[in-house]
């Protein structure tokens, strides 16, 4: 493509930099949190790998299957900014309760209702993103977002080193320092966000899971969910990274600085990449990303020192760049404008029943095996999920 053909594509909206922003700070504070979570339950409170597998599957399967009736509501009452701010505001609340915890059963109490927050926004928040989107930068949008989000993925976990040093390794006292950023990211978005004009017209709340809705969806979005579900299946929770890391000799002040890694490299790979789908095959793209996530479990799996277990991780932050703006990207491109929320919520449901049952297997092929076997588990899972995309590709 020529130098003026890319001058003449519309500019990024102000909406989806805003939104950036907000995913940005509540990023920021979710991962101080979650870079150090599993230590925590694991080393202060007793919990086993198993129970922590069960606890991260729930709650992020719960974040997922929240969204599928989020993103109903709001092509219901087609307005995305008030479940928005009942998303963001709820996580936001939920950040004190992780330090005031003094048993599994409050940190799986506030997991649970700070993922559900997460749901509430999640697919308002795409379904935002592909309203105000133009669909010749569709990609770049997508995966802006996603890079921003990541940037507070990757100042979270470097937070959290720098707090855990000054507070001489006191997990609690640093969880404190969560609620600052999730308070700024509330009142960005409750100042920041002017919804586009909606088109008018009676309007229908469609149950997401009816079959009259379902059909109303292309085989070109259910393939999009079929691929997302193997996804998903592929990739275990990322808790399991940080207890990798805990295995391989990490002190419990650096062991952040796994997701800093994680982060650092989807941050710098998923814009590039958005932008990058939006003139080359997206199916090529998610093939490659799965070759990288193949690469990182073989190396994770083998991992005994700082190097390896650096080079799985990269690996891994590389496939997230690869992979999730391009499926984003793919559920705005399969869906027609009124039902994009519902289009995002169903693709969550999914994904988040596969990725439930994907952090339960990984928790008990670590229990019962050890951590290489969770790890040969998720490439075997990868290299299924491959084989379904090489399908679809000669099929059509």
């Amino acid at each position: 493509m020529s130098m003026g053909a890319d001058r003449a594509l519309p500019v990024i909206p102000r909406t989806v930099w805003t939104l950036g922003f907000v995913s940005l700070f509540m990023d920021l504070s979710s991962e101080l949190v979650h870079s150090l979570l599993p230590l925590y339950l694991v080393s202060e409170l007793g919990i086993s790998i198993l129970a922590v597998g069960i606890i991260e599957g729930v709650a992020e399967a719960t974040a997922l299957i929240v969204k599928v009736f989020s993103g109903a509501l709001s092509d219901f009452i087609g307005r995305r900014k008030e479940l928005l701010l009942l998303g963001y505001g709820l996580a936001a609340l939920t950040k004190p309760l992780f330090p005031l915890a003094s048993s599994a059963g409050v940190v799986f109490t506030a997991r649970i209702l700070d993922r559900i927050g997460k749901g509430i926004r999640g697919a308002p928040r795409d379904a935002l993103v592909a309203d105000v989107a133009p669909a010749a930068i569709r990609g770049a949008c997508f995966g802006l977002r996603q890079a921003m989000d990541t940037v507070g993925a990757f100042l979270g976990p470097l937070l959290a080193i720098l707090l855990m040093t000054v507070f001489a390794g006191a997990i609690s006292s640093v969880l404190w320092f969560a609620v600052i950023p999730a308070a700024l990211a509330v009142g960005l978005l409750l100042v920041g966000i002017r919804e586009p004009a909606h088109e008018g017209g009676e309007r229908h709340f469609r149950a997401p899971l009816r079959m009259a809705s379902l059909r109303q969806f292309s085989s070109a979005y259910l393939w999009v969910v079929a691929i997302g579900a193997a996804f998903s299946l592929a990739r275990f929770s990322e808790a399991f990274l940080i207890l990798r890391a805990q295995q391989a000799g990490f002190a419990a002040t650096w062991v952040p600085l796994v997701m800093v890694v994680m982060a650092g490299f989807y941050m710098v790979s998923a814009y590039p990449v958005g932008k990058w789908s939006d003139r080359v095959s997206r199916t090529a793209l998610l093939s490659m990303s799965l070759v990288l996530l193949i690469l990182a479990d073989l190396v994770l799996a083998y991992a005994q020192g700082t190097w390896a277990m650096m080079a799985g991780v990269a690996l891994w932050g590389l496939h997230m760049g690869f992979s999730q703006g391009t499926l984003a990207t793919l559920v705005a491109d399969t869906t027609p404008a009124d039902l994009k929320g519902t289009a995002f919520g169903v693709f969550n449901l999914v994904g988040g029943l596969a990725l439930l049952l994907a952090s339960v297997i990984a928790g008990w092929l670590w229990q019962a095996y050890g951590a290489a076997m969770a790890f040969y588990a998720g490439a075997v899972f990868s290299a299924l999920s491959l084989l379904l995309l090489f399908g679809r590709a000669r099929a059509n």
